[in-house]
């Protein structure tokens, strides 16, 4: 059974459409990238599968239901960017919450099942030393992989990430798409992602997303596709300190 399949997904936010007509399908246990610009569509892509936003039109079948029949059965990892470092919470209680199900109560008392659970996957992420670390302490590395963990623990047999290495070193990407890699001999995986430096080593496939689905296929992209997608002639693609860089001027309209 497929993981995901979008039929003439559209989505649209009052006069503004963010989504057109998308029509994808993603197998199981397959790594697909998301690539495309700011603004283009791709978080609201995830947020659809995840049932959080109603399509416009079109439908969504995630392994054969409707998203919402099927939340227990997505792990989420949210775009990380900011947060409270001072938040009087520890790594383990941000991992526990992920064997909080739908419709569960925040402050439900964890079962020992529930706890040993929640350790062996700090332990597979190599993050079981921070358990009792309060997350302020933690480098942008080590709480994207908390983050992970947190979803791991619903059990999920789809992994959604935004952004899983934005802001972190070139040791962190490494480490953190190597972690994906090896998960996905398990789970299917899907990941928005600009660092496409790091991504086409370790991804099945990518889709090129700017409102319009451009290409899903094989790691390998031209430059005609790069520049339909990005709506410019676009050279280098980087995320956070490095902009994206152009080698000739944008074009009007596009």
């Amino acid at each position: 059974m497929n993981a995901v399949e979008i039929q003439n997904l559209s989505v649209n936010y009052e006069e503004l459409s963010a989504l057109k007509d998308i029509n994808i399908t993603i197998k199981d246990k397959e790594f697909v990238a998301i690539l495309g610009p700011n603004g283009g569509g791709k978080s609201t892509l995830l947020k659809a599968i995840l049932g959080l936003i109603k399509p416009s039109s079109g439908q969504i079948k995630v392994y054969g239901k409707n998203p919402q029949d099927k939340r227990n059965s997505i792990g989420y990892v949210p775009q990380f960017t900011k947060f409270e470092k001072s938040f009087p919470i520890d790594v383990i209680d941000v991992v526990l919450m992920g064997r909080l199900k739908f419709g569960m109560n925040f402050f439900h008392k964890y079962s020992k099942e529930d706890i040993e659970f929640a350790e062996n996957i700090m332990n597979m992420l190599d993050i079981y030393e921070l358990k009792n670390r309060q997350i302020g302490q933690l480098s942008g590395g080590q709480m994207q992989k908390v983050l992970i963990a947190r979803a791991l623990c619903t059990e999920p047999k789809l992994l959604l990430l935004d952004e899983p290495t934005a802001s972190v070193d070139v040791e962190s990407k490494t480490s953190i798409y190597s972690l994906l890699k090896d998960l996905n001999k398990n789970i299917t995986i899907l990941v928005v992602t600009h660092d496409t430096g790091f991504v086409f080593s370790y991804v099945d496939k990518i889709a090129c997303l700017n409102q319009k689905l451009f290409y899903h296929g094989e790691p390998e992209l031209d430059k005609n596709i790069m520049d339909k997608v990005y709506g410019c002639p676009v050279d280098v693609i980087a995320h956070g300190e490095i902009p994206h860089r152009v080698f000739r001027n944008h074009q009007e309209g596009n």
